[in-house]
């Protein structure tokens, strides 16, 4: 098992907080960076923990001291500070790799998107793709993860199947694999030996989305009912968002459109199973509502 120290920022998010118990899990030596506020994931007494901004270079000076591998799963997923895709996604990730080169560490390890270089018309995919670019010629050892869209990702479709309707793109026939933060945590940490890898990584199991709204529906108890929308509707809410709307305002959403109308296919991996998570999310969000 990897036993080199591990700096770990965007620890307080989805991915983020799965990979920091996998790794004090494994015992391996680790320091999370967490923003002012933030509670870190996990509670064990030999980890080291730095409140930092990501986004302000200056902030992270010293901060990797010690350090042989910085793994980076910082990236904006829902917008809320108003900060735009190019200052987080890009420039805050290029501000931990230029930290990583001047305190001499010695691998890199960055959460893309699956097919993300394919699309960098997308506002997420140009920034996220822009600093692969770089990393890439940075000179460091580096692994790039791409991982399909996560479990947490359906809870759209959870909500809809909820109110009793589920609207689906074209045919519903799109085909993907998501995965679960835990399972994708695991593949992570246990590939951490790897040099000048990229990997492209999905859940163990491929559905249509169809299939995905059947066991959403089955989650929530409620009949199947699915109304499908045309594709030239969906370009047409592409083409108003991108004219009258802020890339902060439709960046998420011409994601979301953009994969749902291709298939999202890649190598299967894991062991939490779809259907298993969506029972247990539809509970969870029924006791919360």
């Amino acid at each position: 098992m990897y036993r080199r120290n591990i700096l770990l920022a965007g620890s307080t998010g989805y991915l983020g907080g799965y990979l920091a118990k996998e790794l004090c899990k494994e015992q391996i030596p680790l320091r999370l960076l967490i923003r002012e506020g933030k509670k870190t994931p996990v509670d064990n007494p030999g980890l080291g923990v730095v409140t930092t901004d990501v986004t302000r270079q200056a902030s992270l000076i010293g901060v990797m001291n010690g350090i042989d591998t910085v793994i980076s799963t910082v990236g904006i997923t829902r917008q809320k500070d108003g900060l735009t895709y190019m200052e987080v996604d890009y420039q805050a990730n290029r501000n931990l790799l230029n930290e990583a080169l001047n305190a001499g560490v010695s691998k890199f390890v960055y959460v893309a998107s699956l097919h993300g270089d394919e699309m960098r018309h997308l506002k997420i995919c140009e920034a996220k793709e822009k600093f692969v670019d770089e990393l890439k010629e940075s000179g460091l050892d580096y692994i790039i993860v791409r991982p399909n869209g996560f479990y947490s990702d359906i809870g759209e479709f959870l909500e809809m199947a909820h109110k009793g309707r589920i609207f689906l793109l074209g045919n519903g026939r799109k085909q993907l694999n998501p995965i679960h933060g835990a399972d994708l945590a695991k593949f992570v940490v246990n590939r951490l030996y790897l040099s000048h890898y990229e990997l492209e990584i999905g859940g163990p199991d491929v559905y249509t989305h169809r299939e995905i709204g059947q066991l959403c529906f089955q989650a929530a108890g409620k009949p199947v009912k699915f109304t499908y929308i045309p594709h030239w509707v969906r370009l047409s809410v592409l083409t108003l968002l991108r004219t009258f709307t802020h890339p902060q305002t439709y960046g998420p959403l011409e994601f979301f459109l953009t994969t749902l109308a291709r298939d999202m296919i890649a190598p299967t991996y894991g062991e939490i199973a779809l259907k298993d998570y969506l029972i247990a999310e539809y509970d969870r969000l029924n006791d919360s509502r």
